[in-house]
């Protein structure tokens, strides 16, 4: 574990940072809260992911590059713009909701005003999307980098490799995420790929591959910003596989003690990375145990406050249902 102080970022940076994880934390639960009484239709989330999603996007600048992500990637576009309220509108599907006017199933973000494209349900399609937007950025001349996002599961679909292999012979300004976190819905690893490493298709494609621990934010900070800075001077794609952990069920259909021994979802209490994080912090000397407590007050009061604003906007009118469809 890399010290905080070596990612260069200040004390203020950094306590933002613990922000940033804890308010993702706490949304991520409240949005299980509300599928569980039954306000919201469904749920899948990035509980132990954070800390490495906070590190990539911090990486970017969100004003100019692109953000194309997949669903479990709530707390990345917190960091690039995105509000509790906006994504709990789209949790409720209303016509407010940013990323769809509520014509969207939970958890698929986007958003015009930060950059943040939307995907699709069907896996990894975001993927030759990103290669288009960088593409597009190579033949505009311009500097903006696309960051794309994808579980390792869904990595294993075509597309995502004739992607990769057209950003490779481009050299493309696009970063290629892998959150790895070991489970495809409930299949393993070990039955869906042979390589040790993910990343290790990089370099067929004739760009860096890099695994990161995603519970290293100074480790995962810098790996981003060099990924950056290389497409940015024109020097191409990078692919950097995330390893994170899965601390829920695939989603809120699913029930991953039928295939996840109980000695295994016990260990994961060890991988949190806000555990990981909070013991680094306090050990580093950034915050007290009694100041992340005040932060977490102000971020469940700040939540709770979303969640009733987004409540009470008002549902798409039926007769609406042909608009905000196509471009």
């Amino acid at each position: 574990m890399e010290k905080l102080a070596k990612s260069g970022l200040s004390k203020e940076e950094i306590i933002e940072v613990y922000k940033h994880v804890l308010r993702g934390r706490r949304l991520d639960e409240r949005l299980w809260q509300l599928t569980r009484i039954g306000k919201s239709s469904f749920n899948i989330s990035g509980q132990g992911a954070e800390l490495a999603q906070v590190a990539m996007a911090m990486a970017f600048d969100p004003k100019k590059d692109y953000f194309l992500p997949y669903y479990r990637d709530m707390t990345a576009c917190l960091v690039w713009g995105m509000t509790s309220k906006d994504i709990v509108m789209g949790t409720f599907g209303k016509e407010a909701d940013p990323s769809s006017h509520g014509r969207q199933m939970p958890n698929h973000y986007g958003s015009k005003e930060h950059n943040i494209v939307s995907h699709s349900s069907t896996v990894s399609t975001q993927i030759p999307l990103a290669t288009g937007v960088g593409y597009a950025a190579q033949l505009e001349g311009k500097d903006y980098v696309a960051l794309v996002t994808t579980g390792e599961g869904s990595a294993n679909q075509g597309e995502v490799q004739e992607a990769m292999n057209f950003a490779g012979v481009k050299k493309l300004p696009v970063i290629f995420v892998v959150e790895n976190n070991g489970y495809a819905i409930s299949v393993a690893n070990r039955e869906q790929y042979a390589n040790d490493d993910f990343s290790y298709r990089g370099p067929a494609y004739g760009f860096p591959g890099v695994t990161i621990d995603g519970n290293d934010f100074t480790a995962t900070y810098l790996a981003f910003k060099e990924a950056v800075e290389r497409a940015r001077k024109g020097e191409g794609p990078t692919l950097i596989e995330l390893v994170v952990s899965r601390l829920t069920s695939h989603s809120a259909d699913d029930d991953q003690s039928i295939y996840r021994s109980k000695e295994e979802i016990d260990g994961l209490k060890d991988k949190d990375p806000l555990n990981v994080f909070e013991k680094q912090l306090i050990a580093e000397k950034y915050l007290s145990r009694e100041e992340m407590d005040q932060i977490d007050a102000d971020l469940k009061a700040e939540i709770n406050q979303a969640t009733d604003e987004a409540e009470a906007e008002p549902d798409p009118s039926p007769e609406s249902v042909y608009e905000q469809v196509w471009a």
